[in-house]
Formats: C-alpha cells, structure tokens, sequence
C-alpha cells in the first residue's frame, strides 16, 4: 500500500522552488495559484530569505501550492492517482494540500482557504511572543509531565521521541532551564504557538468562511491528523481542516493507522524530508520516498507503481460508501440493521478500540443496498461498512 503525505510549516527552506519552476507548465500553474491566493509565490521560493519564508502567512500557501502541483507533476491525470494511492494524509497546514489530492475540495478552495488560514494565525501570533520547541528523546511520561508543570500543550506529538511543546516564551524559557532527563530541546524557527489556544481566534475566521466551501467525500482515503482516523465525509474533512488550526497535530496516531492499513510504502511530497524522516525512525520495514527535485519524478512513478495499488472506495463500483474510520470491533446498531432507508446522521453502529470508542453515522443517509459488515467483525481503517444509494432529498 502506497500513502501519500505533505509536510507541514517548518519544511520550507530558501531555494526549493528554483529547479521545479524551470519546468514552464509548473511554473504556469505556480503563477495561477499564486493569483489565488495573492502573493508571489515563485518569488518566495526561490529569491525569498530563511526569515521572510518563516512568516506564516507566506509559508502556509507556499507549502499547499507546491504540493498541489508537484501532485500534478507526479499524476497528470487524476484516476493515475486514484489507482495508486491508498491514503493521504497532511501534517498540520499539509493536510489542505492532502484534501485537495483527495477531491474533497478544489485547489483553488485549499488556496483561498490557507491565504485566510496563515493571515489569521499570523494576527493571532502576534497578540502574545509565543513559539514552539521539539523535544527529541526522553521518556514520554515524563516529558508530557515536564509539559503540564510549565503549562505548555504538546501541539505536535510526532511519534516515537518527538513531541513539539508550544507555548508563550517564558513557558518556554522555563522548560529550557529544567527539561525532561535525556531529553535535548531544539527551539524551532516558526512565529507562533501553533495548534494551541493561541490560535483561538483564527478558528472562527476559517470556520465563518468555511461555511461557503462546498465539499466532496474523499475519492482517495484521508487520515486525519487529529487523532488518526480514517475520514470519508467531506463535511467532517473540512470541519477537522478548521479545528486542528487550534488542536494538537497527532501525528504519531496517523502513524498507528498507516501500520494498521498495511502500509509498505511513504512518499513525501515536497519540500520532503521532514515526514520520511519521521517514518523512518517509527515504521521499520516501510520504504520511504522523499520527492525534492524534479529529476525525482521518474523514480518517484517507479515507487508508487510498486507499492500502489489504490483502495477499495475507488475500486468498488458504488454510489456512497460508509467507511471504517480506525481499526477496531464494529458493534451493529439494531435499529440501523433492520432499516431500508436510513435519515441522514443516522447511527449505524459504533467501533470499539484500544483507544477509544467511535460512533459511526451515515452522514449522507440513502438507501440501504448492502451491509459489508456483521455485529462484532473485527475492521480496519478504510475498511468499506455499508453500501448505500442515494434517495430523494438525500441525492
């Protein structure tokens, strides 16, 4: 199994552009994004400096825009992609650039949408000198204790021996004086206490324009980054793009379900490298690809032609399907089991972890065409649970 994933802010640095934008259909399309979202993004990637690149509200569209069209570089044509990738998933501001490559929403809504993302948290940044430090290694007990003590939220938990503490400076300063045994603290060069209450203010900006962004179901399965579950509505896509502006990125989680999909192989979008590192340390055995340049892209075609083999929403011949969002016990709702026709946000059951409990909804509702699933299965994430067909109001 193939997934596809797209780095977060933080990943950019001065240049990366220079040897994509020689390529004039790149380029082009670099210039009608950069329309969108009005600012010079080829400038940014390749004459901007390291600090005038850090500011927020330039490195978040220059990050959607260059993994939207290195995508297009990658699959001209959608269905390749659709035969290929079993899962997406987008670190932090990534994940924009992953919805758009699932066709939940259009480049164009990602751009608007990260233009208004990266103003808005850079106002909310301002407010209060807030930052982030990673800390690498310790144990994780104690360092999440160190964070508590001190205030501070793991606003990146990015798997084994890497957790990104964010909060004010003092906070901050204060860890840096007292840390975590056999812990080593590197502060990041980013403008703000990212993905913490900080951020409070930008979330109701991106929700109120949210409200206008019409939405598709993933063609392609995306893993959301706010607790690793397998999302396939694309009203709950758009919500948790809102949401993660001010909540922790769990990426390790993500991780967990890359495993738990069967995962063999990783290819980073570009600017790469942040996330196949990542990978690397944490899922062993699993080959990764880090797209940088390209004169990457042939043996880039090559790796996802031998670890892809797309996914059963897109290989199964079906209206609406309702999926499997973590790995787990599904649990058959009574009610829902004897129905024809089921309302739209209708329960059909829930699935039991080791984490938690999930309830699973038809979110669009339809009639009933084949259940996929008995009470008490054991299902994966991703894994096809109800088939139905749109009816009436609900089409």
């Amino acid at each position: 199994m193939l997934v596809i994933v797209a780095p977060g802010q933080g990943a950019q640095t001065p240049g990366f552009l220079t040897p994509w934008l020689e390529d004039p259909v790149f380029a082009a399309r670099i210039g009608w994004l950069s329309t969108v979202a009005g600012l010079d993004l080829a400038h940014y990637g390749t004459e901007a400096d390291a600090d005038t690149i850090r500011d927020t509200k330039i490195a978040q569209p220059l990050l959607v825009a260059t993994g939207l069209v290195a995508a297009l570089e990658l699959f001209p044509h959608p269905i390749d992609a659709f035969e290929r990738v079993g899962a997406l998933a987008g670190h932090s501001v990534g994940e924009l650039a992953a919805a758009a490559g699932a066709r939940t929403i259009t480049a164009e809504q990602a751009m608007v949408l990260v233009r208004e993302r990266g103003k808005a948290m850079a106002e909310a940044a301002a407010v209060t000198p807030t930052g982030m430090t990673a800390i690498l290694g310790g144990d994780r007990a104690e360092v999440l204790a160190a964070l508590a003590e001190h205030g501070l939220t793991p606003a990146n938990d990015n798997g084994p021996g890497q957790i990104v503490a964010a909060g004010t400076m003092e906070q901050l300063a204060a860890l840096a004086a007292a840390p975590p045994a056999k812990a080593r603290l590197m502060p990041l060069t980013v403008a703000g206490a990212f993905h913490t209450s900080h951020m409070q203010p930008a979330v109701g900006h991106v929700a109120r324009l949210a409200q206008s962004v019409s939405v598709h179901d993933p063609r392609i399965p995306l893993i959301s980054n706010k607790d690793g579950h397998v999302i396939h509505d694309g009203r709950e896509v758009l919500k948790r793009i809102v949401g993660q502006i001010a909540s922790p990125v769990r990426w390790d989680l993500c991780l967990d379900t890359m495993t738990d999909l069967g995962v063999t192989g990783i290819l980073e979008m570009p600017p790469a490298g942040t996330l196949t590192g990542i990978a690397k340390r944490a899922l062993k055995g699993v080959e990764t690809f880090a797209l940088k340049t390209p004169d990457q892209l042939d043996d880039a075609r090559a790796f996802c032609d031998k670890h892809g083999e797309g996914s059963l929403m897109n290989t199964t011949p079906t209206w609406r399907m309702v999926v499997s969002p973590a790995k787990g016990t599904f649990h058959l709702d009574g009610a829902a089991a004897d129905a024809d026709v089921l309302e739209p946000g209708t329960t059909i059951g829930d699935i039991a972890s080791l984490r938690d409990r999930i309830v699973i909804t038809a979110a669009h509702g339809g009639e009933v065409v084949e259940w996929l699933v008995e009470d008490g299965d054991l299902v994966s994430p991703g894994q096809p649970l109800l088939r139905l067909h749109p009816v009436g109001s609900y089409s």
